[in-house]
């Protein structure tokens, strides 16, 4: 067999005056780019390159899995968010999924899917283009095929075990038992006819038509959770109010509940608390401040989930006052003096006429459940892994027909009333603080594409600090060990460590970044 003779090589950044995005695959970039060039809105781009990121990133999205977003609409001058989590179905209780390998991979693991619901609802509200036309490019990705990339290959070998599993193999992976090779073609026919039927009798019929007759004869055989009944409620969008803080000037406006958004707000409240080379990065000392601030603010979280429905009657917001950011800011202060993994994909989008669009979609683990109905060729989520399962008053505790806790922060950044940066990541808890890091360095004069590039590292509640080690300086390490922290050291550029999608407004035009950490590009019409 011929070698295929294939370079990778996507654009990471790019400048327009039209209109920009930023998607995690080139092959979703060209296909939201061409929907701008053909006049199509910031809207109508994301929802193509969305559907597109289903097809050439099955492991990190698709029709099987949830999608939220963050949109302002410069007409009528409105910022909301769009939170399109996906449901338990009814049959799943508590008690039948205490094993994790249950949560994890097979049938029982995947709520009911929201992907397609939240997608026609904002192409059907707020889009300028039929679905038809939206879903031709994604149809024929999905028909005539892409080229594996290095990245893809190496997360195919990484989850053989994982593949072995679940029923996907014969789909997703070369004879159904090794991963495809670098350049190699990948068609996918039976998605590409799943699409095509959505694309002319609509999205209906995922949930109450063939699709959905699929779907649960399908589940049935499996000893999956998902019914009739699950399906048919069809899990449309909530539209709900932003987050919002200040920052240097600036306006950020973010993820609400379930969402991880106010993570992002109360790191940037407390860092307000101090002076800007306080948080030099370029210093060991500022690295340990961020790493304190990143850790504070995941230990917070994990203390006080919120259910969505309920968020907007609660008074006292804690996480989000300037008083708590300044009590905080008072003990990390005191600790500084002392000597002592999720998978999803992002993109962002602006059109000319000023409308901005920051998604960010899931299948929640990397390649989700591991099945897939084989008429269809879609995988399945894993949502069913991101419920309470031991304290019965979390309000992420598992119901029937509740919705899983989110790390999404699709992120829209105000300079006086327009908007400026639209930004987000996957990555899982890791999602804020790539954020978080990526802002802070545009905000103190990085270029986009040196902000989204430099080194990264992440904190848990714990106290572990993941970080890219051979691009920090060394005594970085010595710094935190003093101070009880343990270290994961990763390598440069790591797929751990978020990969963010940025497009930025300048002068009168437009620039976008793709991170180089997995296979995204940049792209203006």
């Amino acid at each position: 067999m011929k070698k295929i003779d294939y370079v990778f090589n996507p654009q990471r950044i790019d400048v327009s005056r039209k209109g920009m995005i930023s998607t995690q695959h080139e092959e979703a970039t060209k296909i939201g780019a061409g929907i701008l060039r053909r006049g199509g809105n910031a809207i109508d781009a994301a929802v193509g390159a969305a559907f597109a990121l289903g097809v050439c990133e099955p492991n990190a999205s698709g029709l099987g899995g949830q999608t939220m977003m963050l949109v302002y609409l410069a007409e009528p001058h409105k910022t909301f968010a769009v939170d399109g989590s996906s449901h338990a179905p009814n049959k799943a209780i508590a008690e039948e999924m205490v094993r994790k390998r249950v949560r994890r991979i097979g049938y029982r693991a995947t709520t009911v899917p929201s992907t397609p619901a939240v997608l026609e609802y904002m192409l059907r509200s707020y889009g300028s283009i039929p679905l038809k036309d939206i879903l031709q490019p994604s149809i024929d990705l999905a028909r005539n095929g892409y080229r594996i990339t290095k990245l893809q290959h190496d997360l195919q070998k990484r989850e053989l075990k994982n593949w072995s599993r679940g029923n996907s193999a014969n789909i997703f992976l070369k004879e159904g038992k090794k991963a495809y090779s670098t350049g190699s073609l990948f068609k996918q026919p039976v998605l590409a006819d799943t699409l095509e039927r959505l694309a002319r009798v609509g999205i209906e019929d995922f949930y109450r038509g063939e699709i959905a007759d699929e779907i649960v004869k399908d589940m049935e055989a499996n000893d999956g959770f998902i019914r009739a009944d699950d399906l048919a409620r069809i899990p449309y969008p909530i539209e709900r109010k932003p987050l919002s803080g200040r920052f240097n000037g600036l306006r950020i406006f973010t993820f609400p509940p379930p969402g991880a958004g106010r993570t992002l707000i109360e790191m940037f409240n407390i860092l307000s608390k101090f002076k800007p080379k306080d948080y030099n990065t370029d210093r060991v000392k500022g690295l340990g401040l961020l790493i304190e601030v990143i850790r504070r603010s995941q230990l917070d979280r994990r203390d006080r989930p919120f259910d969505p429905n309920f968020y907007p009657q609660v008074q006292d917001r804690r996480m989000l006052s300037g008083e708590y950011a300044e009590l905080a800011a008072k003990q990390i202060r005191s600790r500084l003096k002392r000597k002592s993994g999720g998978e999803t994909t992002h993109l962002s989008v602006m059109d000319s006429l000023g409308n901005v669009v920051s998604l960010t979609q899931s299948i929640e683990r990397v390649y989700g459940a591991f099945v897939a109905t084989p008429s269809l060729g879609f995988l399945y989520n894993n949502y069913l892994n991101a419920f309470e399962y031991e304290d019965i008053t979390n309000p992420y505790y598992l119901r029937p027909n509740s919705v899983p806790w989110a790390s999404v922060a699709p992120t829209i950044v105000f300079k006086g009333k327009k908007p400026y940066i639209a930004i987000g990541s996957p990555g899982s808890e890791r999602i804020t603080s790539s954020i978080l890091q990526v802002l802070l360095k545009i905000f103190s004069g990085y270029n986009p594409l040196d902000a989204v590039s430099a080194p990264r590292l992440h904190c848990t509640y714990s106290g572990n600090v993941s970080l890219e080690a051979s691009r920090i300086r060394r005594d970085l390490l010595k710094f935190l060990k003093k101070r009880g922290f343990t270290i994961d050291i990763r390598r440069p550029f790591s797929f751990y460590l978020g990969c963010v999608q940025l497009v930025l407004r300048s002068g009168k035009g437009f620039v976008g970044v793709a991170d180089l950490r997995r296979d995204g590009s940049a792209e203006g019409p």
